[in-house]
């Protein structure tokens, strides 16, 4: 009997799954902007994935969905977030902000890759006067990089509050 049990667990799972709604929250407040806008090509010809990107206002980057850090860069400009929904998001602080070597960036609770976090948990602090004055650009993308895996996605627009307004709405 627990064999068979075992095996329809793992087929609920699997049909759950695919056909799963996930609301990604702002990661940053600011305004929705359209990610071909972002002046990079490596986001803006969404050659690592298919998002938006934030025009930041606030001083925290917080986590834009539940999961586990699968990445978060030393210079603390950008991580990376896989849901348990196996949802695959990357943050980018602006554009050749890896050049600041994590001057106007603060990690928090020295986070680091497989720690799980929830939904608007502060991540990174940063000194966002600084990085107006500094950065090439402050465009701050959320990418899906498993774009193959989504069968769906809703990209929102106007102003967001940090781990409060969706940004996107993925169907997988």
């Amino acid at each position: 009997m627990n064999f068979f049990s075992d095996i329809f667990k793992k087929i609920k799972k699997k049909i759950i799954q695919k056909n799963t709604i996930i609301k990604v929250l702002a990661p940053i407040s600011g305004e929705i902007v359209d990610i071909t806008t972002v002046p990079d090509s490596v986001f803006s010809d969404k050659i690592i994935g298919d998002g938006i990107a934030i025009n930041p206002t606030g001083n925290f980057i917080v986590s834009p969905i539940d999961g586990k850090i699968g990445k978060i860069f030393d210079t603390n400009h950008a991580f990376s977030i896989i849901s348990h929904n196996e949802i695959e998001l990357f943050v980018h602080f602006g554009i050749d902000t890896i050049n600041l070597k994590g001057k106007g960036f603060k990690r928090i609770f020295n986070l680091k890759e497989s720690n799980i976090v929830k939904k608007g948990e502060i991540i990174i602090e940063l000194d966002l006067d600084y990085l107006i004055k500094t950065a090439k650009s402050i465009l701050t993308p959320v990418v899906i990089s498993n774009i193959e895996d989504i069968k769906e996605i809703r990209k929102y627009s106007g102003k967001v509050i940090a781990g409060v307004d969706p940004v996107l709405k993925i169907t997988k």
